[in-house]
């Protein structure tokens, strides 16, 4: 089994508010799973309304088919230009034997 795993920072300079944060990151989050059938979470930062923390995870068998999805899902949120990035992290775990 594989997974997919993305971590990006963004530091959203636009927010004065966590209304404003959130209803920005809804969009984002939105569009993303609306297009690509993932699910992407706020995992951290939460509570600071210029700082944002996205993550998703991908599980599958074929390593190419989801890398390319983690990137296309990464390379939507990036995109939406709602902030700069502070870190971005994706890599691809292996879990048991591959068959």
């Amino acid at each position: 089994m594989l997974i997919a795993v993305a971590r990006i920072e963004l530091r959203l300079t636009f927010a004065h508010s966590l209304k404003e944060k959130r209803r920005a990151l809804r969009s984002v989050i939105d569009r993303a799973q609306a297009r690509f059938g993932v699910h992407v979470a706020e995992v951290a930062g939460q509570d600071t309304w210029q700082r944002a923390v996205l993550g998703f995870a991908i599980v599958g068998s074929d390593r190419q088919t989801l890398e390319s999805l983690q990137y296309k899902v990464g390379d939507l949120i990036l995109a939406s230009d709602i902030g700069l990035v502070v870190s971005d992290t994706r890599e691809c775990l292996v879990f048991g034997d591959l068959d």
